[in-house]
């Protein structure tokens, strides 16, 4: 056995700490232990969102089940909210799709917000009699509120059998989580603003304790998409929006400017779709995104359709900021005039406009997409159930 002297011992410390760019702190988000090197610390991270099976909300839960999985991040729950469908719907899909990945006992589904601060079916009718026009998406408004289970629509393969819901709220979730781990949680705010404007409202005192917010939401320099001016996801609660987001809280924005950028292509669906080793995750997969809302305008039955990206892009900004390319600094507003045509407009000032308490924050405005696909495509792909290690980092 080597016998080690205390100055070999000291030249080793010496050469290990230079070798990883000294004794701690972070890399592009992702914070090392102190130490010799150590993994990566999970970052973590609350899910806030108008779940869907298997759409952008459903593929993020995915993708960040096989995160953690790796070590990568801590899902410390899903809190659901109102918005792509009402609220009884996105929690019985995110119930399955908790159960589906096998990780319904250690990621919780939280109950929140079934209805917008002051957006109501009348002030949609009057925006767009105002001219605000559209791609007419107007999600949980576009069909009728399911009142008890029988008016859900199961996922291809059913409701989930052993996983239910939280008995604690969305919005005391938000807040006692965030209390208990003092700038550590990320909201990644992938749905309307409503349940962070409320945990904010009833607790302001977690506002400097939170890290971070990174949302799917806007269009700051391109047009809307649900009206000529607004993002679905902050049109639909443009009040909560502009609460949250005047909010003193690190913020970064992954809007319409850069998911008009990435899209999902025919041979990138293949390749989830149709792999060697189909899992649960990828047959629904090709289930719900090979024929379209109609089963007969799809990726199976058009090789030139495409969809767009927006929430997975979420994720990916999360774990690596280098996934973007290019970002700008803005001081991001959201117009929240209910019955206007501009409601839900998202604004981008490039220096603080007087009246209005603005936060500067980054905005991503292109993406490196291929990169991004390879991350995409492989967690789609993993294996499931999920194994989580069994304690976090």
């Amino acid at each position: 056995m080597r016998k080690w002297t205390a100055t070999t011992f000291w030249l080793v410390v010496v050469a290990v700490l230079t070798a990883c760019g000294g004794g701690g702190g972070g890399n592009d988000g992702i914070g090392l232990a102190p130490g010799f090197g150590a993994a990566p610390v999970a970052q973590k991270v609350i899910i806030d969102s108008d779940y869907n099976t298997m759409s952008d909300d459903g593929q993020l839960g995915v993708m960040a089940a096989q995160l953690q999985a790796e070590g990568k991040v801590q899902v410390m729950g899903i809190s659901v909210v109102s918005g792509n469908q009402w609220l009884k719907q996105g929690v019985a899909d995110a119930l399955m799709s908790v159960e589906r990945l096998g990780v319904g006992q250690r990621i919780g589904v939280y109950v929140g917000a079934n209805y917008a601060f002051n957006h109501d079916y009348a002030t949609i009718e009057a925006e767009m009699k105002a001219g605000a026009g559209g791609d007419g998406y107007l999600g949980a408004w576009s069909g009728p509120e399911p009142k008890t289970d029988a008016d859900l629509k199961p996922s291809p393969d059913g409701f989930a059998t052993r996983t239910v819901v939280q008995r604690k709220s969305a919005v005391d979730f938000i807040v006692d989580t965030v209390k208990a781990n003092p700038n550590e949680i990320t909201i990644l705010a992938i749905g309307p603003l409503t349940n962070i404007a409320l945990a904010v409202k009833k607790n302001p005192e977690i506002v400097p304790l939170i890290k971070k917010i990174i949302y799917m939401g806007g269009a700051v320099d391109v047009p809307g998409n649900t009206t000529k001016a607004a993002e679905f996801n902050w049109w639909f609660d443009p009040e909560a929006a502009q609460f949250v987001v005047r909010l003193p809280i690190p913020q970064v924005v992954v809007p319409l400017d850069v998911t008009d950028t990435v899209f999902l292509t025919k041979p990138i669906y293949d390749r989830i779709a149709h792999p060697a080793r189909p899992t649960a995750v990828t047959e629904v997969f090709r289930k719900l995104n090979g024929y379209g809302f109609s089963g007969t305008n799809g990726f199976e039955n058009n090789p030139d359709y495409t969809q767009n990206i927006w929430d997975t892009l979420v994720l990916a900004y999360l774990i690596d900021p280098r996934y973007a390319t290019q970002t700008v600094e803005r001081y991001v507003d959201v117009v929240a005039r209910p019955g206007a045509a501009d409601n839900g407009r998202s604004i981008g000032y490039t220096s603080p406009p007087a009246g209005a308490p603005l936060q500067k924050m980054t905005v991503v405005k292109k993406f490196d997409n291929a990169r991004f696909f390879e991350l995409y495509v492989d967690l789609l792909t993993r294996p499931v159930p999920v194994t989580l290690p069994a304690t976090n980092p």
